[in-house]
Formats: C-alpha cells, structure tokens, sequence
C-alpha cells in the first residue's frame, strides 16, 4: 500500500471487503503506524509497515522494516526479500520509524539539497553550471563509495584530507562557526516530529 497518508482510510474502505482474514498487508504509508492500518482493517490483516526512500528507483534504495502484531517472522523475511532486489533493506522496531524517516526517508533530500548548494557556490566562484555539475556530482559519488567501500568511518576519512591550515581547513572552520551538526540534527528533529503528527 503506497498511497498519500491522507488517502490511508479512503484506500482501505476500497480494498478491506476484498481482503480475507490473514492478508498480508505491506504500508509504506510515512507517519502511519501498523496499530493504526490494523485497527481499519479490523485486525484482518498482518501489517508490516515499511520506510523506503526514493533511490530505490536506481536500485540502490534504502528500506526498513517493521512488524505489526499481526505479522510473522516469515512476512518479514518475505518482505525484506522482495525489497533487497532494490537496495538494502534494515528491520528494526516500529517506534524508531519516526526517526528513520527523518534520517534515510527524507535524507536523499538533505543531500540533493547540499549538492544544489555546491553548485551554486561553485558558479559564484567563476566556473561554468556544466563544469560544476560535473565535478560535484563526480564528487558526491566518489565520496559515498570511500564511506561504503573503503572500511573507515566518515570522521577519519574527513580527517586524511583536512590537512592543518589547508584549504579543508578553511573551508571546514566556516561550517563549525554555523554550528552545522547542531543544524543537521535540528533539521533531522524537526523531519521526525513531522513523521509523528503525520499519523494521527
């Protein structure tokens, strides 16, 4: 069930008289928890609630999986294995879905967002929209596969290129001024306190 929140009681009107007792019932419904879908449906269904983001357009998604109380071991297995086909795939408890959707639900956003930033700055730096676009976007991808492929944590691999009174430096002394994972995680707060008035 992939359908707006709003449209969640609407949608299951619809579809409850065709369901028998014991469908399983896959919501990628943000903001809407399995009590909520299980108690519409009259416990018919075994929920299992999942948080995707849109990556898993290019296979290389981001879903996490939660159960109902209805719902089997064998639904979650079922469910992770019908979404690994488009990316990763993490179970975890449904009360940390708020904060999942705030962190890889909305963080495509945040990046795509920091990119378009990027490019700004290097225009009003002197370089052309198409030479920018290139050597951001190039960056971005180079850097996601050091943070996956090469083993270190992100603090380590932000600290080998960050020489003292480098260029890194610099730059980097500007973002700590604006207290930019204070901002990050603001942001982040305010994504997930939206998830949960989204369900009610």
């Amino acid at each position: 069930m992939a359908v707006k929140p709003q449209d969640l009681a609407k949608t299951l009107d619809e579809i409850t008289p065709e369901m028998r007792d014991g469908t399983l019932l896959v919501s990628l419904l943000a903001g809407v928890k399995s009590s909520r879908i299980e108690e519409l449906v009259d416990s018919k269904a075994r929920v299992v609630r999942v948080m995707p983001n849109t990556p898993i357009l290019m296979g290389e998604g981001m879903s996490v999986i939660s159960k109902g109380k209805g719902a089997t071991k064998e639904d979650i297995e079922w469910t992770e294995s019908l979404l690994a086909k488009s990316g990763s795939t993490l179970v975890i408890d449904e009360s940390l879905m708020d904060a999942v959707t705030a962190t890889s639900g909305s963080g495509p956003a945040y990046f795509f967002g920091f990119v378009e930033a990027m490019i700004d700055a290097a225009k009003r730096l002197g370089l052309k929209e198409e030479d920018a676009k290139i050597l951001v976007t190039q960056t971005l991808v180079g850097a996601a596969k050091m943070v996956v492929e090469s083993g270190k944590d992100a603090r380590t691999l932000r600290e080998n290129v960050t020489s003292p009174n480098g260029t890194t430096a610099a730059a980097l002394a500007v973002f700590d001024s604006n207290k930019w994972h204070e901002t990050v995680y603001e942001a982040m707060k305010a994504a997930m306190t939206r998830a949960k008035t989204m369900g009610h």
